[in-house]
């Protein structure tokens, strides 16, 4: 048996205490296609995602529904991963990490010794403003109106205490030449050069605990009982961690049962670690968590994939206050989960930020899935049933080269605009050679004609495997079946 190539990429942990919105969505369907493409090419894909579960605002969400953290988080991941079910992703790659998992709680404090020992962390007493939505401390220069642009409306935590330090300063030179080295670790390229830049102008240390007296909900310093990690530091380690790192077999909590296996070698080391975010996490991703691995001397991620926000319109930020947020559940519920993934996938930017609208979200449904797919879908099937003994033979292989190129390039839309173009050179087929006709008055000609558009149709089928799975499924098994749709594949909304 051939043994497969290793491939690994992740998603960012939400906070296990909000609902999953447009902009999780966005970032899980992504990061799902490139696996499931990767998956297609023969490689052996582990795909992390899970929650993050310390925190000031972990902490203060389970006190205000008066229970302790621990149950408050053990309920919210159990609709955590209820909940990305509605995402359709590949459950056989999938894998769940949670920063409260015992396993993870150890590896964070390994990690946490290594650094140290290197003479990476250090004590000091400081003030400063911090964010409890974003969990970062706020310079003033980053502030509007004294409070955070993204997070407008929410106090900051004025912090005066003795915190551990991370000798962030010390990495500037360090990553300036990973940087050089490595001139497509961020994608897209403007990406990159806003975390050049930001490097470029001086990294300051930064505070990675918290007095435990104040935040008692996190993982204890490895030493002192005092103090907890803060949040960002502990969660970073989760790409470690879920691959049972520092033991590097997998960790009990883990579905990936292959202990014989160092999964920490084989996926992180040998696997490409390939991460998306969204460009809020930009600094903590390309830059915070590259430091961290250099101080605790482990390999770099192979690249970081930015996306852009989903606004809710002429660039207006989606926010529950305004009333203006698109809940992917109920898209979902209404269209069907592919449907949603058809959207994120083709109408939203690879890399810049987006509307996400219902106007534009059923204009696109209309146009490329009832009128485009659906009814061509419907059209080819309702002439094989009719004139067609069987299915044609269809090939093993197609040549999808190109297709697979919009891929490794992090191309999405390209990749999507690419079916949608071969979707419109068959339904114009139809229009010029009209089969139904021609097998009327030349059987075997006309017949011909309906096998070619049927294997077409089958390859296009085949290309929406990473991106519309289920109608990957639905539309090949029809094919092979000879039948056409009992209902609509997607019905037309008004």
């Amino acid at each position: 048996m051939t043994k497969k190539n290793p491939f690994y990429i992740t998603t960012t942990l939400p906070y296990v205490n909000a609902d999953l919105h447009m902009g999780h969505a966005l970032e899980f369907v992504r990061a799902d296609i490139i696996a499931r493409y990767k998956k297609l090419n023969g490689y052996d894909v582990f795909f992390n995602t899970g929650t993050d579960e310390h925190g000031l605002k972990i902490f203060e969400k389970a006190c205000s529904l008066n229970k302790k953290p621990q149950e408050f988080v053990d309920e919210s991941f159990s609709k955590f991963k209820e909940s990305v079910k509605i995402f359709g992703m590949d459950e056989e790659i999938l894998h769940f990490t949670r920063t409260t998992d015992p396993h993870h709680i150890k590896s964070a404090q390994n990690f946490w010794k290594i650094i140290n020992d290197n003479g990476y962390i250090y004590k000091k007493n400081y003030e400063a403003k911090y964010c409890v939505g974003c969990e970062e401390n706020k310079s003033e220069s980053e502030l509007i109106n004294g409070e955070c642009p993204i997070h407008p409306g929410k106090k900051l935590e004025i912090i005066n205490e003795e915190n551990y330090f991370f000798k962030y300063s010390e990495f500037g030179d360090k990553l300036t030449k990973f940087y050089k080295k490595n001139p497509n670790f961020v994608i897209p390229d403007f990406r990159f050069n806003e975390i050049k830049a930001f490097v470029s102008r001086g990294l300051q240390d930064f505070s990675i605990s918290r007095l435990k007296s104040k935040m008692p909900w996190g993982i204890e310093v490895p030493g002192d009982s005092e103090h907890v990690m803060y949040v960002w530091f502990d969660a970073l380690t989760n790409y470690i961690s879920t691959l049972g790192w520092p033991e590097g077999t997998s960790p009990q909590s883990s579905p990936y049962k292959v202990e014989e296996e160092n999964l920490f070698e084989k996926f992180w080391i040998n696997g490409s670690p390939t991460q998306y975010c969204g460009k809020d996490n930009n600094r903590f991703q390309s830059a915070m968590w590259q430091a961290m691995l250099f101080a605790a001397d482990l390999p770099n991620s192979h690249q970081i994939v930015i996306d852009g926000f989903i606004t809710a319109g002429e660039g207006i930020k989606m926010s529950k206050s305004l009333g203006n947020v698109a809940d992917p559940k109920e898209i979902v519920k209404e269209y069907g989960t592919d449907a949603l993934r058809f959207f994120l996938a083709k109408e939203i930017s690879n890399f810049e930020d987006s509307p996400f609208t219902m106007e534009r979200f059923k204009d696109a449904y209309n146009s490329g899935l009832a009128n485009g797919l659906g009814n061509l879908s419907s059209r080819i099937l309702t002439l094989s049933e009719k004139y067609l003994e069987k299915c044609p033979e269809i090939p093993e292989k197609s040549d999808f080269t190109e297709y697979f190129n919009y891929f490794e390039k992090f191309d999405i839309n390209g990749a999507v605009n690419s079916v949608w173009k071969k979707i419109g050179e068959l339904d114009k087929s139809i229009q010029d050679t009209e089969p139904f006709k021609v097998v009327k008055v030349d059987e075997k000609k006309g017949k011909e004609l309906i096998s070619s558009m049927v294997v077409r149709l089958y390859e296009i089928a085949r290309m929406l495997n990473p991106i519309m799975p289920e109608t990957n499924v639905i539309l090949k098994k029809l094919i092979k079946e000879n039948k056409k749709p009992a209902k609509p594949l997607f019905a037309r909304k008004d």
